[in-house]
């Protein structure tokens, strides 16, 4: 189970999720991602250790290739780092990240199917972290339950869901029908719709995520909201994620749009078109994510 950031995952992680993805053959993608997305993550744990402070053991539920396991290492220098997944080859990516980045002697992995690859934890978590994976789950209620149940008295859970879509080009970039990611947000929702209701045992729930922390036993819920704002012109590493984001949506949703929108998106792509991502000056990267946090009561 990993998490698209952009959610893109990944864990895009837009959406881009499928209960069919091959998440090894994604982990350069998501690695990139994370790494972009850093600064972002970077906040929301500082946020995170104003609330929870010393963790003895913090579980990262859905860690895909590692770069935010790695993150929690770094920002709670006392803590022991599990990083657990459904996908091996995304696990032996974190445990080399975490040897590159000298955090290996206090970092674990745990390869599994979630939620139940929790039930093998050694001890409670302080922290619990899921960037985008519970909705990879069929029952996200059930599983928050779960989640809940391997906190220690005390600890927290922090549940990265929602946000809002990211945004790379101006409304109108000089050619084709103006708000064309507008309409690629929609097909993307209606994937991600169909996505979830092909999962396992697939629960439809309203998602109210303080409501459903609190359904699970949690107390104290708080919610905020951090932004990636990578202005134009974007460093390279920017340009690169932007151009595999749109490549991405190009090969999932891509024959959703009409055949001006596909056209107009197929010419954002070619390398060989001065009107590209690859070479267009008003490229920006531009992304929300939202977590939610909730303590397991004494």
């Amino acid at each position: 189970m990993a998490h698209e950031h952009h959610h893109d995952h990944p864990h895009g992680h837009g959406h881009d999720h499928g209960a069919d993805i091959d998440w090894a053959e994604m982990a350069a993608y998501l690695e990139s991602e994370a790494e972009l997305f850093t600064p972002l993550y970077e906040r929301a744990l500082a946020w995170l250790g104003k609330e929870v402070t010393e963790p003895g053991l913090i579980v990262d539920a859905g860690s895909g290739p590692g770069v935010v396991s790695c993150l929690f290492a770094e920002a709670f220098p006392g803590a022991r780092v599990l990083a657990a997944d459904g996908s091996a080859p995304l696990l032996e990516r974190a445990q080399a990240r975490a040897e590159r980045t000298g955090v290996a002697d206090r970092f674990a992995t745990l390869a599994g199917d979630l939620p139940e690859a929790l039930d093998d934890l050694d001890y409670p978590a302080d922290l619990l972290w899921a960037s985008r994976s519970l909705h990879h789950l069929g029952d996200q209620r059930a599983a928050l339950a779960a989640f809940a149940e391997r906190l220690a008295p005390g600890g927290t859970l922090a549940l990265l869901e929602g946000g809002l879509p990211a945004r790379h080009l101006p409304r109108d970039i000089g050619f084709g029908r103006p708000g064309l990611q507008a309409r690629l947000d929609a097909l993307q929702e209606d994937r991600f719709a169909r996505m979830r209701a092909e999962l396992p045992g697939s629960v439809a729930v309203t998602e109210d995520w303080p409501a459903l922390l609190t359904a699970a036993g949690l107390k104290h819920t708080r919610t905020r909201t951090f932004l990636l704002d990578v202005p134009a012109p974007v460093p390279d590493r920017a340009r690169a994620h932007v151009v595999t984001a749109l490549g991405r949506l190009r090969e999932t949703v891509g024959d959703g749009l009409d055949a001006e929108d596909r056209a107009t998106l197929d010419r954002l792509l070619d390398p060989g078109d001065p009107a590209s991502v690859h070479h267009r000056q008003d490229v920006f990267v531009l992304a929300a994510h939202t977590v939610h946090t909730a303590v397991r009561p004494y």
